[in-house]
């Protein structure tokens, strides 16, 4: 925990917040830190500051708490992704959001099991995680935007032309003639599929609409691999 994140229900006054829980456990098993100390510290949504500890307990962490500072820029990207494990989900929403992704689109696709939709992570309480322990890896505020979209071909064609609208659009499979480019620098729309890829239909149907078929390399990479290094390579 590179910030401690907080939120309006933690505040007990303008400046003042009190902890318990993770995070208090947190400060005071990792950081080590005790009464008279200063953490960095960020407010969800907003700026970047620090907080001094005026009192400690077992049980709770009280801070006086400023911002002063703004949270590092948003990657120019847009990730759209078919739906993954759910264990596999929760390390790529880590990774997405530590690298500055600002939106994630989950989309079902031919090799998608159906299950993987009645996971409990996908509720909003439990995306909620992952999401706020990328923040605080990278020291950021703004959480990224999360949508689910259940059928494939409706979201390519009605929702994903305006999504992308203004921006590189490239979907990843390992089978394409073109090489993913490096350092594009420009506003991108990023399509990865499942394990095993996207079935011929969809790159087809994703062609159409404008998505150029790229690769990262002669290795085959699992999806959780192959999400960082697509976005390190393109920015």
């Amino acid at each position: 925990m590179n910030l401690i994140l907080l939120f309006p229900e933690d505040f007990i006054s303008a400046d003042t917040v009190r902890l318990t829980g993770r995070r208090q456990q947190h400060i005071r098993d990792v950081h080590r830190a005790g009464e008279g100390d200063t953490l960095g510290v960020g407010l969800a949504g907003g700026g970047l500051g620090q907080g001094h500890i005026r009192t400690w307990s077992k049980d709770e962490v009280e801070m006086q708490v400023s911002f002063e500072a703004q949270p590092p820029p948003k990657l120019p990207l847009i990730l759209v992704l078919a739906l993954p494990r759910p264990k596999v989900l929760k390390r790529i929403l880590i990774a997405a959001t530590s690298l500055g992704v600002e939106q994630i689109h989950l989309i079902h696709s031919w090799r998608v099991e159906k299950s993987f939709w009645h996971s409990d992570l996908l509720k909003p309480e439990a995306m909620r995680e992952p999401l706020v322990l990328g923040l605080e890896q990278a020291k950021d505020t703004i959480i990224p935007a999360v949508e689910l979209h259940h059928f494939f071909k409706p979201f390519v064609q009605d929702v994903l032309p305006l999504l992308s609208a203004n921006s590189r659009r490239l979907v990843a499979h390992p089978t394409a003639e073109s090489s993913c480019p490096r350092n594009l620098g420009e506003r991108t729309t990023l399509v990865i599929g499942p394990e095993g890829g996207f079935i011929p239909y969809e790159v087809e149907l994703l062609a159409s609409e404008g998505f150029t078929p790229v690769h990262c390399g002669p290795r085959i990479l699992r999806v959780e691999t192959a999400v960082p290094a697509l976005i390190s390579r393109l920015f």
